[in-house]
This record gives C-alpha cells, sequence and structure tokens, in this order.
C-alpha cells in the first residue's frame, strides 16, 4: 500500500515541476468553453460522425473514448450499449446475474473489469438503477446501470473516460462513461423537428412490431430560449431457447443406496436437473426527454431537464428437467454407464417399481415485472467575470424494479425412466424422459404471486467553479462540492397461499414447445413438442384460487434491505499547458456515512427473541454504520511531439464502493440443492490505483494508429466466498443446513494493453479495428482451491467493422468478440462465460433531404451463449436468434 502511495505522490510531483519548469503559453479555453464549442458542432454522416469524434479524444485533457450522434445513427445500435461496445477497452454482457444472456446488451465495463467498477452518468450526473428481471433485482449485480433503459435516440454522445481527474464524480475504479444529451440552444435551426417510424423482426419468435420516436426544438432568435422533447416507443419480442444443468453438477455419497451395488459410483459426480427452458417475453420500453434552456443574459445559463423511460417485460420460463437428483444416488444405472474424470457422463435409467418421478417440470409466469428510471435536473451556470466561472445542479434520480407476481407452477412427471450424456462444456448434454405427451403430472405443487420492489434513488447538489489565470503555465483551477444522499431499498412485503390451482388447471388446453426448439443449440434434448400449461391459464388459475396475505404471513423478510448513503466530496484541480505540453493534478477528498438494515434468520437459534416472524422464519433486525473517507490524487499529463503524435500519462487514485446487495444482500436459498447467497456488511469500498499510458498518432484525416498500456491495483477487492449457515426450510418447516456464498474483501491487479486502428480507405470507403488484453488476478486464501479469476476480464476483446459511404448511400459491417470470463457464483460454484462473438451491419439510403431510410441487422452469426463452472461441467447454453429493425427517419 504504501509504495502504490508514494508511486502515486511522485507521479503528481513530477508533473508539478515539469509545469513549474516550461515556459508560460497562452492559456486553453475553459473546460465548459470547450464542451460548448463541442455540442455545437453538427456532424453528418459515418465520415464526419468519425472524424468529429476522433478530434474529440485527440483535444481531449485526458485519456478518453468519443461516439458521437451521427455514429449512433449509422452503426447497428439501439441501446446505448451497443453503441459503446465497438470501442477499445469496452466489453459488453446481455444479463447482470444468472438469469442467462440474451439478445440485447444490458451492462457495460472496462478494461477486464465487472459492470460494478465501471461508472455510468448522464449529462455527469448520477441515474438510478432498475432491472427487470427478479435475480438481478434481488441478488449481487452491483452499482451498474441497466443500459436496456437507455435508447440510443436520446445520446448526442457518449465519452468513455478511461483516466480520472479530481473534478470527476467517484465511484469508476476502472473508469466511467458519460451520456451526454441534446441541449436545445444547440440546435442551428429555429424550430427542428426528427422522427422514425419502423419495425422489428425477431426471427426465432417470427415475430414483428413496431419502433417508434420524434423529438421537437425550438428556440427563438435571439437564442435566449430554447425548448426540446424527445419521446420514443419500442416493442418487440423475445424467445430465447436454453438448455440449464439447473442444480449444476451433485456428487454421490459414499453412503448412498446405489454404492451398495456399484461401488464404482462413490463420489462420482452426474448432472443434477438438465433441463429444455424456453422463455418468450415481451418488451415495450417508452418515454422521454424535456430539455428547457434559458439566456437571461450573456452571462447566464439556465438549464432543466427531465427524462423518463419505463419498460414493461412480461415473461414466461418453462423449464422442463430430469430429476436425476430424485433417483441417480438410489438407483443403479443400466449396463454400459460411462465415468470419466469423477463424472457419470453417461447413463441410462429403466423405470423401477414404485419409483418417483423421472422427471420435474417448472413454469413461471411474471406477467407484470417492470423496470423504470428518470431523472430531473435544474442547472444554472454563471460566467461571473472573465476570470471566474460557476455552475451548480441540483437533481432527483429515481430507479425501480418490480416482480409483483410470479405465478409458478411445480410439475412432478415422468415415471418411465431416462438418461443423458454429457459432452463437453462446448456442446449441450444430451438427454431424454421417457413419458407420455400431453399433460401428465405427478406430484403436483403451485403457488403464486411473491411481490418484490426494489428501489434505487438519490438526491444531489453540486457546486463547482473555474478560476482562470492569463499568466504563467497555470492556465486554471477548477474547484467544488458535491452533496449526495442516495437509498437503495428490497422490498418483498407480502405473497398468497396456494388454493386449487392444480384443479384449476387440469382441463385447461396446452401450448407446446415449438418445433423448431433447440436447433440453434445442437445436440438432442426434450423440446419440440414439450406441453405447458398457458400463461394466460396459469396467471388466471393463481388469481381465482390463490390468498393474497397481507398480514405479515407471508412477508419475506429474508429478502429485505435497505441501504442509506451521505456522501459529501471536496476537489480542487490545478489545469496547466505549455508548448507542446498540457495536464491537470488535483485531489478530491470523500466523506461517506452508510446506515446499512436488513434482517438475519435466525434458523434453529432459540435463545434469541426474533423481532419479526413469518412463514419464512423468525428474523432479528441487523443495522451496521459505516464511515469511509478518502483522499484520491490524480495527474493527467499530455505532451505533443507533433500536432499528429501525442502522448499521454496518467496515475490516480479511485474509490468504489462494494454493490449494495453484496452489503446486505437478500438471503437467497435454493431447497433442491440446499445453497444459496447472503450479503456482508463489513465489506470495505474498493481503492484502485491506476495508471496509463497511449501513444496517439493522427497519421491522417480519420485516422488513427494508438497503443495504450494501463495498471490497476485493487484494495479492498471483492471476491466471493462460501460457508455453512442454518435456515428454515420454507417448503417442510425443519431447520436444515445450507452452502451459502458470500462476499469478502481481497486484493486483485489488472494489467493490459490496448491498440486502435481507422484508416480511411480512398474518398468512400473506411476500415477500423481494436484489440484490448487484459490479464486480471485476485488473490485468495492459501490452501483454497477458489478461482483467482476476477469478475469480468476477458483476456481478449478485439473489433473489427468496415463501411462505405457517398452522397446517398452507407453500408457497416461490424464483428465484435471477446473471450470466456469469470462471471461470479452460482449456487456456490464459480461460474464461467464461455468466448462469443457477434456479427451486426447496417445500411442505410437517403431517399431525400427529409427522409432516409435503414435496415439494422444484429446477431447475424446467430451465437450461442454458453457457460460453465470452474470444474470444467456445461451449466447452460442459450441461442436469441437474429433482430432485424427497419426504419424510416424523417428530419425537418
Amino acid at each position: 500500500m504504501k509504495l502504490r502511495k508514494t508511486a502515486l505522490s511522485a507521479s503528481i510531483v513530477f508533473a508539478l515541476s515539469i509545469a513549474g519548469n516550461v515556459a508560460a503559453q497562452t492559456a486553453p479555453a475553459s473546460s465548459s468553453q470547450e464542451a460548448k464549442d463541442l455540442d455545437t458542432v453538427v456532424v453528418t454522416g459515418i465520415r464526419g460522425a468519425q472524424e468529429r469524434s476522433l478530434d474529440t479524444k485527440r483535444d481531449a485533457q485526458s485519456h478518453i473514448e468519443v461516439v458521437t450522434a451521427e455514429d449512433v445513427g449509422k452503426l447497428p445500435a439501439h441501446n446505448v450499449a451497443d453503441t459503446l461496445q465497438r470501442l477499445p477497452g469496452v466489453s459488453i454482457s446481455s444479463s447482470s446475474a444468472n438469469e442467462g444472456g440474451f439478445d440485447e446488451n444490458d451492462r457495460v465495463s472496462l478494461r477486464g473489469t465487472s459492470p460494478s467498477l465501471t461508472q455510468t452518468l448522464v449529462n455527469g450526473h448520477t441515474i438510478g438503477s432498475a432491472d427487470w428481471f427478479i435475480l438481478s433485482q434481488t441478488e449481487t449485480v452491483g452499482r451498474s446501470v441497466s443500459y436496456s433503459l437507455l435508447p440510443s435516440e436520446i445520446v448526442s454522445q457518449a465519452v468513455v473516460n478511461k483516466t480520472s481527474q479530481a473534478k470527476f464524480v467517484e465511484g469508476g475504479a476502472a473508469g466511467s462513461v458519460n451520456v451526454i444529451t441534446r441541449k436545445p440552444l444547440d440546435f442551428a435551426n429555429q424550430i427542428s423537428a426528427e422522427g422514425s417510424i419502423g419495425a422489428v423482426y425477431s426471427d426465432l419468435p417470427g415475430t414483428t412490431k413496431p419502433q417508434v420516436s420524434g423529438l421537437f426544438n425550438y428556440k427563438n432568435d435571439a437564442n435566449s430560449f430554447g425548448f426540446m422533447a424527445q419521446a420514443f416507443y419500442q416493442e418487440r419480442e423475445l424467445r430465447r431457447d436454453g438448455q440449464e444443468i439447473v442444480g449444476g453438477f451433485s456428487t454421490i455419497a459414499p453412503d448412498a443406496p446405489v454404492v451398495a451395488t456399484n461401488p464404482d459410483l462413490a463420489g462420482v459426480q452426474y448432472p443434477n436437473l438438465p433441463g429444455s427452458a424456453y422463455f418468450t417475453q415481451t418488451r415495450e420500453r417508452m418515454g422521454g426527454l424535456i430539455e428547457l434552456q434559458a439566456k437571461p443574459s450573456d452571462d447566464l445559463t439556465l438549464g432543466l431537464s427531465a427524462f423518463y423511460s419505463d419498460m414493461d417485460a412480461k415473461n414466461y420460463n418453462r423449464n422442463y428437467m430430469l430429476w436425476t437428483g430424485n433417483f441417480v444416488p438410489n438407483q443403479a444405472p443400466l449396463p454400459g454407464y460411462v465415468v470419466q474424470n469423477g463424472t457419470l457422463v453417461k447413463a441410462d435409467y429403466a423405470a423401477a417399481p414404485n419409483a418417483p418421478g423421472y422427471g420435474i417440470y417448472d413454469m413461471i409466469s411474471r406477467p407484470e415485472s417492470a423496470a423504470k428510471t428518470g431523472y430531473t435536473t435544474f442547472d444554472a451556470a454563471w460566467d461571473i467575470n472573465e476570470s471566474f466561472s460557476l455552475k451548480t445542479q441540483v437533481g432527483y434520480t429515481k430507479g425501480q424494479g418490480e416482480t409483483p407476481t410470479q405465478n409458478i407452477a411445480e410439475v412432478v412427471t415422468g415415471r418411465s425412466g431416462g438418461g443423458w450424456e454429457v459432452r463437453g462444456t462446448d456442446n449441450t448434454v444430451n438427454w431424454y424422459l421417457n413419458n407420455p405427451a400431453g399433460p401428465t403430472t405427478d406430484g403436483f405443487g403451485t403457488w403464486g404471486i411473491q411481490y418484490y420492489d426494489v428501489i434505487d434513488k438519490e438526491t444531489w447538489i453540486t457546486s463547482d467553479a473555474t478560476w482562470f489565470s492569463n499568466n504563467g503555465v497555470l492556465s486554471s483551477v477548477d474547484f467544488g462540492v458535491r452533496y449526495a444522499d442516495h437509498t437503495r431499498e428490497v422490498n418483498s412485503p407480502f405473497g398468497s397461499d396456494p388454493g386449487d390451482i392444480a384443479g384449476a388447471l387440469a382441463g385447461t388446453t396446452p401450448g407446446y414447445y415449438p418445433g423448431d426448439f433447440g436447433t440453434g443449440l445442437g445436440g438432442s434434448f426434450p423440446g419440440p413438442g414439450v406441453w405447458y400449461f398457458t400463461q394466460s391459464a396459469l396467471e388466471q388459475a393463481v388469481k381465482n384460487n390463490s390468498t393474497v396475505r397481507k398480514d405479515g404471513a407471508r412477508h419475506n423478510y429474508g429478502s429485505e434491505f435497505n441501504i442509506n448513503e451521505e456522501n459529501t466530496a471536496l476537489y480542487a484541480q490545478a489545469n496547466f499547458s505549455g508548448d507542446k505540453w498540457s495536464g491537470n493534478a488535483g485531489l478530491r477528498y470523500v466523506d461517506i456515512s452508510q446506515d446499512i438494515q436488513f434482517y438475519r434468520g435466525l434458523g434453529g437459534d432459540a435463545t434469541i427473541t426474533p423481532d419479526v416472524s413469518s412463514l419464512f422464519g423468525n428474523f432479528v433486525i441487523e443495522r451496521h454504520n459505516n464511515k469511509h473517507d478518502r483522499v484520491l490524487p490524480s495527474v493527467n499529463f499530455r505532451y505533443n511531439f507533433a500536432d499528429d503524435l501525442i502522448l499521454r500519462l496518467a496515475a490516480s487514485q479511485t474509490m468504489t464502493l462494494p454493490d449494495y446487495s453484496a452489503l446486505a444482500g437478500a438471503v437467497s436459498l435454493s431447497n433442491l440443492t440446499h445453497t444459496g447467497s447472503a450479503g456482508n456488511p463489513e465489506l470495505e469500498p474498493i481503492i484502485s490505483t491506476n495508471f496509463d499510458a497511449s501513444l496517439e498518432w493522427y497519421f491522417t484525416e480519420r485516422g488513427l494508429l494508438a497503443a495504450s498500456l494501463f495498471s490497476m491495483d485493487l484494495d479492498n477487492y471483492v471476491r466471493y466466498a462460501t460457508e455453512t449457515r442454518d435456515y428454515v426450510n420454507d417448503q417442510n418447516g425443519m431447520v436444515e443446513a445450507y452452502e451459502v456464498t458470500l462476499p469478502v474483501n481481497s486484493d486483485g491487479k489488472v494489467r493490459g494493453v490496448e491498440l486502435t486502428y481507422e484508416q480511411p480507405i480512398a474518398e468512400y470507403f473506411g476500415i477500423s479495428a481494436n484489440y484490448t488484453y487484459a490479464d486480471g488476478e485476485a488473490d485468495v486464501p492459501a490452501g483454497s482451491d477458489a478461482t483467482d479469476a476476477l469478475v469480468g476480464t476477458s483476456k481478449n476483446t478485439y473489433n473489427l467493422s468496415a463501411f462505405f459511404e457517398n452522397d446517398r448511400f452507407n453500408a457497416r459491417i461490424a464483428y465484435t468478440y471477446r473471450s470466456s470470463f469469470y462471471h461470479g457464483m452460482l449456487r456456490a460454484n464459480e461460474y464461467f462465460q464461455d468466448d462469443f462473438g457477434t456479427l451486426s451491419a447496417s445500411f442505410g439510403y437517403k431517399a431525400t433531404d427529409w427522409l432516409s431510410i435503414s435496415l439494422d441487422a444484429l446477431n447475424l452469426n446467430d451465437p450461442t451463449l454458453s457457460y460453465f463452472v470452474a470444474d470444467g461441467h456445461p451449466q447452460a447454453f442459450y441461442n436469441n436468434g437474429r433482430q432485424y429493425y427497419l426504419n424510416f427517419r424523417f428530419k425537418y
């Protein structure tokens, strides 16, 4: 620790000493003036947008990457994460917890770290996070923002900050993404209007859904008042074909009955609950952005901004599974079974007399799942005189994820035997279940209405000032203060008791898996033609036959928590410039108070009087108060060897708080596997010591060749450990032992390199490529067999793209690849996502000055997203199909 601090301090002193010994030069424009100039520049076309992005990157005082509005319009991109994925050092993922991957990118991370270590801002301020999927709402998914709520239409520019400055809001250990929206006074014309009408075709469900957006902007002749309104409505249907080994791989105990007849099976592992998972969903994303700007005088600008995005995400998941845990420990397989490397990779089972069910089938309907986010801000920017400017902002943001209802049918089925064959981590498991066609049930359980409401909100006030110097190498000084009050809470106050739901479902007409189910996954397993209760029938049965308990009997205290954080920050940053060089150095002081409250289950402990009780057990209220304060130094240095050759050096310390759910995570248990997850309120903040060096050669207009080296040392990095705890099994009321995963502090590091190449070819063509290598490692206790991988670290990530554009036509094709990475823990198992790549393309035609037509094609290579656990066993496989977006864009 001392060595890191000393190295960083020396870097800052070195930068300051250079500043004091170089001849004085004319001070550059202020950062606020640069932002104004940036916002007023209008670029059109792929080539113009690319040129503007490179100009912005070249002129920046720190290491950044930029995507402009025209990039968003021309790339195959339909949310901000899609837009950012082509940049060097940026990785994307399409899931946030353990729900598996979908067809839309959802999280963004930088330089081989998890999304939780990348901060997402909108216009420089925070935005409340919200998720539609129940695991993302209740499990450890972090402080990252769901990009599924940020459509690309709102973007004027997206800036990725790879190095820190004292004036940046703390929270991104690896860096930050700042999404910049349009402002009314930046438009060229007094009245401007844009709109698009289109549709998206998803080939796996075979459906077409509407996509509509519009923008209107007005400003007066004096350019002293402006109003802008944007609105969007986007609907689409998803179908995901999957295979999941829900229980992972279990071990046959030495005293299991089958060992008496087959002693070679003692200690052997087998796949627990391999299943055919058929997921469907309708997503409706709607919202808008309103911006007001007023300039009462040339020196004063006032702004009011309001954004809202709401996504209804009704979904239905069916998982038809081989219930191996119900018979493998007790029944001998047929002759010919195969054991390899301690795993029963191939086995067949005949129906045994009085045998238990060989299959189990879950159907889970969430008809009201939703996520929404929004913010309101008021800004005042005052150029007091030539030497001093002041900007103040007051804001409020709130994100909310809801699962009001879970309608669940659980069916024991199939008494005629079954079997499987494991074929490695790259291939699905071949399995079968001898079961009659049609709705056959035996041992039937249903329940419904388990309400979850997750709120993420913040109120803040900032005041930022700049003093401009006209003498010496000191060009300006930035200083300011920020106060924020943030709350994250998970609520689950009621649920329902089941009635005769089975009787209500017994006579309903079933639905069936599609005939082409699983064709994109390969292998042989049930799917085509498998029956299920329809979503509407299940919803109606639960509604009419279950009793909602709002008397506290089904208050799920174990899933609830509340965290309040008060954050005060002060900073000062000196900006320098000289002949061929510039830089900045500063300090940011952060003081944070945390109030953490959650409920701890007592299990079988009868010596403590519970504070609250429900059918889920007895609980006591746990409350922890933490206080963290830190001085965070940063320095950035830039040297121009020539106008087209730039060296950048940077060093900083950043602080990122642990995930909310890691501090007070809901206790999530699986009664089938007796595993679960929980939180740890004693986690310390992650302190990252960062170094960055880059060399950029702008060898021609729209041309760039760049190389960057980066290093992050992560003190108090959050990794996972397991321990055994007692909990009440809510199905039988018995106190039982569960192997629970919880987060702990450790240390980690990331070292890497980024390479970037952009090249225009003749007048109408261009290519770009980038590659990122990231080597991450976490410390693990001596003697532990836990992985030393960092969450989210792909060693190799690259992007390739090429385009053509003339006055009428444009076309672009892009391929993105990332290698396998550690995803986190899944029921006490270390969980990885395998390497994958996606191919996308876009085509455009400018019919008139006011009408253009575009066709975007995503996931053209129809990728399979594969997951595996650390011991080399497969975990899940998902296929989402391709998507085609046709849009007619109008502009006035």
